[in-house]
C-alpha cells in the first residue's frame, strides 16, 4: 500500500508541475543551478500574504479545498480505523482534481504549493498504525486546510 500512496504522489507532483502553467522566469545554469519544483517549495520558509492581501486562486483550486473541507466535516466515524483510509481516498480525490486543474501562475501559483505540500504526509499520517495518530493527523490536517482562506480568496 504504501508503494502505491508513494506513487500516487509522485504522478500527482508531476501532474501539477506539467499542468500547471507557471511563467515564473527561471534564472539561467551559470546564475543559479536548477532545482525541481518541490525542491524549490521545500526550500520556501512559509506561507505568505500577497503584500499583505489574499492571493487570486482559480475556482477550481477553491472548490477542491472546500469539498476537502467538507469531507473533513462530515467525517463522524473518529474511531473507526478503517474509516481513515477511505477519507483520505476521498481527500486524495480532491487533491488531484486541484492539481489537474491548476490554471495559477506565477508567485499565487508558488505559494499554493507551499500550501498544497505539506497535505501528503498528513494524507499518509490519516492511515497511521494506530487511531490515537489517525485522529492526531486528522486535526492536523483540518487545521491546515482552515488556513486555506488566510492565504487565497
Amino acid at each position: 500500500m504504501k508503494k502505491s500512496t508513494q506513487l500516487f504522489f509522485a504522478v500527482t507532483i508531476l501532474f501539477f508541475t506539467i499542468s500547471c502553467k507557471n511563467t515564473t522566469e527561471k534564472k539561467s545554469v551559470q546564475e543559479q543551478p536548477q532545482q525541481t519544483e518541490e525542491q524549490q517549495h521545500n526550500n520556501a520558509e512559509e506561507l505568505q500574504l500577497n503584500n499583505g492581501n489574499l492571493w487570486e486562486a482559480n475556482s477550481e483550486t477553491t472548490e477542491g479545498i472546500n469539498a476537502m473541507l467538507q469531507l473533513m466535516s462530515d467525517f463522524s466515524e473518529v474511531e473507526n480505523p478503517e474509516a481513515y483510509e477511505m477519507l483520505k481516498q476521498n481527500l486524495e480525490t480532491q487533491f488531484k482534481t486541484i492539481v489537474q486543474k491548476c490554471t495559477m501562475t506565477g508567485e499565487a501559483h508558488n505559494q499554493l504549493h507551499v500550501f498544497l505540500v505539506p497535505m501528503k504526509g498528513l494524507f499518509n499520517g490519516l492511515t497511521a498504525s494506530d487511531l490515537k495518530n489517525s485522529k492526531a493527523h486528522f486535526n492536523k490536517l483540518n487545521t491546515h486546510l482552515k488556513t486555506y482562506k488566510t492565504y487565497f480568496e
